[in-house]
């Protein structure tokens, strides 16, 4: 694959985490009736949206550290909650985790190549 795929499937899939998180959070099944506050999680999500839509490697790198808060959060709640919040919680932690190996796999798609150095003995 080349970098342009991992690109789109990495933006594809932090669009949809953050869809997912309003829809969750504010209407489907929320930790209170009528919304709540978590409904924020999906703002953290917003400022590595344009970096990845451009195809910036700065925001790749440490947006493959930040979702991993993504990909625990729903797995805790997808072992922990029932029902609705638990399949949600099931597809936060697919996509986080889709997000996580397609920006690493973005990474390396776009390194510089590296140049060999002859080894000289000294």
């Amino acid at each position: 694959m080349t970098a342009t795929r991992y690109q789109l499937i990495a933006s594809v899939s932090l669009v949809a985490l953050i869809a997912l998180c309003l829809v969750w959070e504010g209407w489907l099944a929320p930790l209170r009736p009528g919304g709540s506050w978590l409904i924020l999680k999906a703002v953290f999500l917003l400022p590595p949206l344009f970096g990845i839509f451009r195809g910036k490697r700065y925001t790749y790198k440490w947006l493959s550290l930040f979702i991993q808060f993504y990909l625990l959060e729903g797995a805790l709640r997808a072992t922990s909650d029932v029902g609705m919040s638990q399949w949600l919680a099931m597809a936060e932690t697919l996509l986080a985790a889709i997000i996580f190996v397609t920006t690493i796999l973005y990474i390396r798609a776009t390194r510089a190549p590296q140049t060999e150095k002859s080894a000289q003995p000294s």
